[in-house]
């Protein structure tokens, strides 16, 4: 599980160390793909895979889950982390969520987000007073 915020640099090479906490569920490969709200979605090769099985069962009639499918995987980069923990990030990604050399790393339960540290301010300090305002019928049975 992915949990906490972290803040990593981007490099000269467009390059982040990931997380310490996030290194083990990410050796063995990982999924960057377009996120919502312009960040970039993390996700490890396995839960990848169980995602792309749940898209594989939308009915190609429909065409919000095709145009949503396309965008998602058009976007996807499959990498292999160096021995350092490091992970090139492409161009067209870094250009999506508009990063810039301060980015923020979050842990979303079952995937990491990438956003720009800025962007990730703007965010968390919009989001935060209807944060404190769910109510169970936001969530029913979490709160």
């Amino acid at each position: 599980m992915f949990l906490g915020t972290h803040s990593p640099r981007l490099d000269e090479k467009g390059r982040i160390i990931l997380p310490a906490k996030f290194r083990e569920e990410l050796a063995d490969g990982l999924v960057l793909t377009r996120g919502q709200e312009r960040c970039i979605y993390v996700f490890s090769q396995r839960e990848f895979e169980r995602i792309h099985e749940s898209m594989r069962e939308a009915p190609i009639s429909s065409k919000q889950s095709r145009d949503y499918i396309r965008v998602f995987l058009s976007g996807a980069s499959d990498e292999v982390p160096d021995k350092q923990g490091r992970v090139t990030i492409p161009p067209a990604l870094r250009t999506y969520a508009g990063l810039d050399r301060e980015l923020a790393v979050i842990g979303a339960g079952t995937r990491a987000e990438i956003w720009d540290a800025h962007a990730w301010e703007e965010y968390l300090a919009e989001k935060e007073a209807a944060f404190s305002e769910t109510d169970d019928d936001t969530l029913p049975g979490f709160i």
